[in-house]
């Protein structure tokens, strides 16, 4: 008999289920009532919060995330609270300076996350340092992701010095965030196998169902030694979301990687969900496009989330009939810009220059800011060169940097204090003004108008100011 090495299970209904499905529009009275029973599932982390959740709470729920937050740190007694970050972004789209970043990881634990997801859309380590050394100053659990993708850089040596690089960087375990489901089987097994070699810290796999392949992957990177996966409770699940939680319990029952979950606990959890699948089908939230098999994901390597972006880019432009000749020209814009993975908020800068090419009918005539700003090095450094002739097109004479973004940016916690004390009922006000400032504002006048006010007896009160 095999030696038992029971995979384990992270739970994204609450995080990227709903974000990749129905646009992160699930509010929080939704998620509450069936958080006891998720409680006793056994997962080993729920992932709930970070990633496009924080935005979309105050933009379109009108909802404080880190409310949301603290209810259900409240209901989740024995399950570890799982976020994404996105390194030097946080949970923005453009780099914020270290006491920022710094801050907003200590309120993050102090409100009830157990395990921070760190990743960089360029996988430019030094864009995690600052996240990883406050995840480990407050006692939190750091997670540093690789955003997995193809190109002649990516190797299996690129991904196994990287995850020997990600180990020294003192990361408690190692994700593959393969965020447009590009893995395939077999290249799975080869890929945990070589990070296996690379590090002894655990591993955890993240993928998306759009290609189709999504659970033979996770099938053969378990067997291959990956200790963790994510999943989605099935009526949330595949599509552009994760393989089922109760197919991949289900698949690995009685033999060496059996996770121990109770299936008559996971059906309550998925009954639960089933009539809010119903209604999001029913008001056109959840849009039936959204799960099938999208097979021009590995042929173009575009995530789910970017496809929709395109569509929905050219429809306003009336240029719908570009769709097929944007695809063909993303690959292009991406070599020309290093090859960085597809990742936010490396898709919307590679996916708008690709339809501003195609719809411009010149290459590069126009180039937006952002494209500008990566090429002039204020993301972060790409695992290739960038195109010259391009770079030059885009930033003249401008001699591009090469430390680390974050290293130019003035410490700005203080400026944002005083920007936001008028409407300042609680200290992680402020770090939603940082983050979105226009939309915080709204927010906090929203707030004032309903006149509800922050409760703060569950409030963290004690971490009052970051220790530098």
């Amino acid at each position: 008999m095999a030696e038992k090495r029971p995979v384990k299970i992270t739970e994204t209904i609450l995080r990227d289920a709903h974000q990749s499905l129905i646009a992160t529009r699930m509010p929080t009275e939704e998620m509450l009532p069936i958080i006891d029973t998720m409680d006793k599932v056994g997962y080993y982390s729920v992932e709930c919060w970070g990633g496009a959740t924080f935005d979309a709470s105050l933009r379109f729920l009108k909802e404080d995330p880190w409310e949301r937050l603290r209810k259900l740190r409240d209901g989740f007694k024995n399950t570890k609270l799982q976020m994404l970050f996105r390194g030097q972004n946080i949970l923005g789209y453009s780099h914020y300076s270290d006491d920022v970043v710094e801050y907003f990881v200590q309120k993050s634990i102090a409100n009830g996350i157990d395990i921070i997801r760190i990743f960089d859309c360029l996988n430019d380590l030094r864009n995690l340092e600052t996240a990883v050394k406050a995840a480990n100053k407050e006692k939190g659990h750091a997670q540093i992701a690789l955003s997995y993708t193809l190109g002649d850089a990516y190797t299996l040596d690129y991904w196994k010095e990287t995850a020997k690089r990600i180990e020294d960087m003192g990361a408690n375990s190692l994700c593959i965030k393969d965020m447009a489901g590009l893995l395939t089987p077999y290249k799975a097994t080869e890929l945990v196998q070589a990070l296996r070699e690379g590090t002894d810290i655990p591993i955890d796999l993240h993928t998306h169902y759009t290609s189709g392949v999504a659970s033979m992957t996770y099938l053969k990177a378990v067997e291959a030694g990956c200790d963790i996966i994510d999943t989605a409770i099935s009526p949330f699940s595949m599509g552009t979301a994760q393989p089922a939680t109760e197919v991949m319990v289900e698949t690995f029952k009685g033999t060496e990687y059996d996770t121990g979950l109770d299936q008559k606990l996971l059906k309550e959890v998925a009954d639960y969900f089933k009539p809010y699948r119903e209604e999001c089908l029913a008001n056109g939230l959840l849009n039936p496009k959204v799960m099938g098999v999208n097979i021009n994901t590995l042929i173009y390597q575009v995530p789910g989330g970017m496809l929709s972006n395109l569509v929905s880019q050219l429809d306003e432009m009336g240029a719908s009939d570009k769709f097929d000749q944007v695809l063909e020209e993303v690959p292009r814009v991406r070599k020309d810009f290093g090859e960085p993975p597809l990742v936010t908020p490396s898709s919307q800068i590679v996916g708008t220059q690709a339809v501003l090419n195609v719809v411009m009918g010149e290459r590069y005539k126009m180039i937006n800011q952002q494209a500008k700003d990566l090429l002039a090095g204020k993301y972060g450094q790409t695992v290739k060169p960038f195109d010259k002739e391009v770079q030059k097109k885009a930033i003249g004479d401008e001699e591009p940097i090469t430390c680390r973004p974050a290293d130019l940016l003035e410490p700005s916690l203080d400026k944002f204090e005083k920007e936001c004390a008028q409407w300042k009922q609680q200290d992680e006000d402020v770090l939603t003004y940082a983050l979105f400032p226009q939309v915080a504002k709204e927010f906090f006048e929203y707030r004032e108008a309903q006149q509800t006010k922050v409760d703060l007896s569950v409030a963290d009160k004690e971490n009052g100011a970051y220790p530098v």
